[in-house]
């Protein structure tokens, strides 16, 4: 594993395989967690939030426009790739790395342009959401069972049923072809994006994505002068403001977008810590439960029947059928306990209770575990 880590290690900026694949695994967790928290919330307040989980694509797609707008334009960098200490750069014709270093700030012709940025959003915005509606589509489309599967009678419910019009059977058709395609599609981008990282892996392409290629941008991990850049770390003239200062900068619109990545991965532990610690089988649960309490007693058994086997009250765990000591105890749904060999042969031979005569099943069979 360190032998593909260190493929291409020549160049100290460049990240590993494994460091981008860590950030586009955030970026691709970031859509279900802001589900996750909507959908925690419009339970309390289904007024307010209801309609904005119903259109879950559309609000998740506005926000990371404003949040990876923000990220680009401070950092050079979306909201995942910062997380990592990545950032993104005009690839100039010639690497100027070491004269970056002695000038102590990043050389302009590799700060990403207005254009750059636009193409950036559309490919980290625009792009997620197409397929993610291409997604809810095929499974709309794609759904249940095939009528030809279910027999002549969903066959003649699916002619009944059929469209009549000329766009809707357009429509339909359209959606039967989109059903067949979608998956084939799906796996030729997927086998592309795997044969882009194997060829980035073995040092084949400097753009880790082929989009990144077509923009002239690529992807390199954060120096100490990018930081300072950003301001990520704090100066002198930080550190001389006052509290009231220092509360104001971080109120900014600015400032809680720039803390969003300290906010959130706290915000979805503390929701999944409590997610589990409400959970049936968590300690609490334990923990909850009083020791000094009165047991609870088990069901009176139903009373017994003249014509059935005779019971001794006085000898306790004794099986009314054999009169030995009872093994492995299985409880009858009248209340009475038996040996489960002896009470599975009566009940399947007579399909009564021993004692009370009653009519009782194999299958309401109870065992007992002490």
């Amino acid at each position: 594993m360190d032998f593909y880590a260190d493929i291409g290690a020549s160049d100290t900026q460049r990240p590993s395989l494994f460091e981008l694949l860590a950030q586009e695994q955030l970026r691709d967790l970031l859509q279900p967690a802001v589900k996750y928290i909507l959908a925690f919330f419009a339970q309390r307040h289904p007024r307010y939030l209801l309609r904005i989980v119903n259109r879950h694509e559309e609000f998740y797609a506005l926000l990371m426009l404003v949040v990876e707008r923000h990220y680009l334009r401070t950092t050079n960098a979306s909201f995942s790739e910062n997380f990592y200490g990545l950032k993104r750069r005009r690839k100039p014709v010639f690497e100027t790395d070491r004269a970056n270093i002695a000038a102590g700030t990043p050389g302009d012709h590799e700060k990403l342009t207005p254009r750059d940025r636009l193409l950036s959003l559309l490919f980290l915005v625009g792009v997620p959401y197409l397929r993610a509606k291409a997604e809810d589509l095929y499974e709309q489309v794609g759904g249940g069972l095939d009528p030809e599967l279910a027999g002549a009678e969903a066959s003649q419910r699916r002619q009944v049923t059929a469209p009549q019009t000329t766009r809707a059977r357009v429509l339909a058709a359209a959606k039967q072809a989109f059903k067949v395609a979608y998956p084939y599609a799906d796996s030729t981008y997927q086998l592309w994006l795997f044969a882009w990282n194997i060829a980035y892996l073995f040092n084949k392409t400097s753009y880790y994505r082929p989009w990144l290629g077509m923009i002239g941008v690529d992807l390199r991990r954060m120096t100490v002068q990018d930081m300072r850049a950003s301001d990520l770390l704090p100066t002198a003239s930080a550190q001389s403001k006052t509290m009231l200062q220092r509360i104001l900068a971080v109120l900014r619109p600015s400032a809680l977008l720039s803390s969003l990545k300290h906010l959130l991965p706290l915000s979805l532990l503390t929701l999944k810590f409590l997610e589990w610690w409400y959970s049936p089988a968590s300690p609490a649960r334990f923990l909850e439960r009083s020791t000094q309490g009165p047991p609870i007693s088990r069901p009176a058994p139903l009373l017994p029947h003249p014509k059935g086997v005779g019971v001794d009250p006085e000898q306790y765990g004794q099986c009314p059928i054999c009169k030995q000591e009872i093994v492995n105890a299985t409880a009858l749904p009248t209340g009475w306990v038996c040996c489960y060999v002896c009470a599975y042969q009566w009940v399947k031979e007579k399909g009564t209770c021993p004692v009370t005569k009653l009519e009782v099943r194999v299958d309401e069979l109870r065992k007992i575990l002490v």
